[in-house]
């Protein structure tokens, strides 16, 4: 079958389902079920910590005992359920509860989905990653277009119909045929049955793994409040979708040309233009708070998070073995994708109430602790090479 077509299908429903939840999930539990901005982040936060435990622990595990392909159906099972609770739910508490479901089962389809590329691609059956995850992408921008257009049709109420619909698509795909080695029950050795700290025993994971982390920490508040800070700009609700795609169309671009004009930059030189792209983001946010500044700021994306996951991924290819991917997404999902997003929620949360700008500036808190990390890393590959 075609590997490429596969892995770039998956990317696009999943990542359908993601440009709904994202950046629309937040403004719609608050304006559907009425709940207030600090209700959301702390109920976002916990979601997140969950989250966490879920990819570090839970998915390793699994990832131990079924197949690739076997998970992306339990998963996506479990999200529609899920989702199916929310109908319901109208008070904090069962919001909560509903919130903790999903982020047990649908956050580690995203590890579940890179581990497989990661595979695919060490086996030589995957040529290019990039090309597939820029669909993920357009299904990304796709979903908002769409949501764009009904949310202004019906009201945000349909946010929750569209995830239920996008999902349902999801699992459908992933009961369709796929490459064999996904559908294979991994053969794990004894020696790889170890801790997740085994990891940290090959050389500057961990030095990588903390830039990662706060390069995606970072996004915490455009991630919660950026559809909120839309609309305290006074963007006009049609263009809303619209200026939260740029972000979106940036990461396909970048997507687009990665194995052709990144691949020869060392992992060190793209976490440094990153940081440096995050810091310059949030900043032009700050000074600049107008539906013109916040456009430009989005065209960063491409930096802020495209070529830090794109680096990472590089980082785990060239040096983990495959055995040991699971493990490693799963620490990059809990710790750069969920925990430290989670605190920075709250510390977003904090000073959006004081002046929302302040949600975005408070950000450089990890950007330029990531650029400094990420210059002695490339210092460290420097020398590797001279030697």
């Amino acid at each position: 079958m075609n590997t490429q077509y596969w892995m770039s299908k998956q990317f696009f429903s999943f990542f359908m389902t993601w440009g709904i939840f994202l950046p629309y999930w937040t403004g719609w539990m608050i304006h559907a079920k009425g709940i207030t901005v600090q209700q959301v982040s702390l109920i976002m936060s916990l979601g997140l910590i969950a989250r966490g435990l879920s990819t570090l622990v839970a998915f390793p595990y699994f990832s131990m005992k079924f197949s690739s392909k076997t998970l992306l159906n339990v998963a996506g099972i479990g999200t529609l359920i899920a989702i199916l609770c929310y109908i319901p739910a109208t008070s904090f508490t069962s919001l909560l509860i509903a919130t903790l479901l999903l982020h047990i089962f649908y956050p580690t389809l995203m590890p579940t989905l890179d581990t497989a590329a990661g595979i695919l691609v060490q086996s030589k059956q995957l040529n290019h990653y990039g090309r597939s995850r820029q669909w993920g992408s357009i299904g990304f921008v796709l979903a908002g277009i769409i949501l764009t257009f009904f949310t202004g049709l019906l009201g945000d109420d349909v946010i929750l119909w569209a995830l239920l619909l996008s999902i349902l698509l999801f699992i459908s795909l992933g009961f369709m045929r796929a490459p064999a080695i996904l559908s294979q029950k991994p053969q794990v050795e004894q020696k790889d049955k170890g801790s997740v700290f085994a990891l940290f025993r090959i050389k500057s994971f961990g030095l990588v793994l903390i830039i990662v982390i706060l390069l995606q920490a970072a996004h915490a508040s455009y991630y919660n409040y950026g559809y909120l800070f839309l609309q305290e700009i006074h963007a006009p609700n049609y263009l809303i979708g619209g200026i939260l795609n740029i972000a979106v169309i940036s990461e396909i671009l970048f997507f687009s040309i990665a194995d052709r004009k990144f691949h020869r930059f060392s992992i060190g030189s793209l976490l440094v233009l990153a940081a440096l792209g995050s810091t310059i983001r949030w900043i032009l946010i700050f000074a600049f708070p107008n539906v013109i500044g916040f456009s430009i700021a989005q065209t960063l994306h491409a930096c802020s998070f495209a070529m830090g996951h794109y680096a990472f991924m590089k980082y785990l290819i060239n040096n983990v073995p495959q055995a040991q991917i699971p493990k490693a997404q799963g620490i990059y999902s809990a710790l750069a994708l969920s925990w430290s997003t989670a605190a920075l929620t709250i510390f977003g949360g904090y000073l959006y109430q004081i002046e929302p700008r302040y949600a975005f500036i408070g950000m450089i808190v990890c950007t330029i602790p990531s650029m400094l990390l990420a210059l002695v890393y490339r210092k460290l590959e420097n020398k590797k090479d001279l030697l």
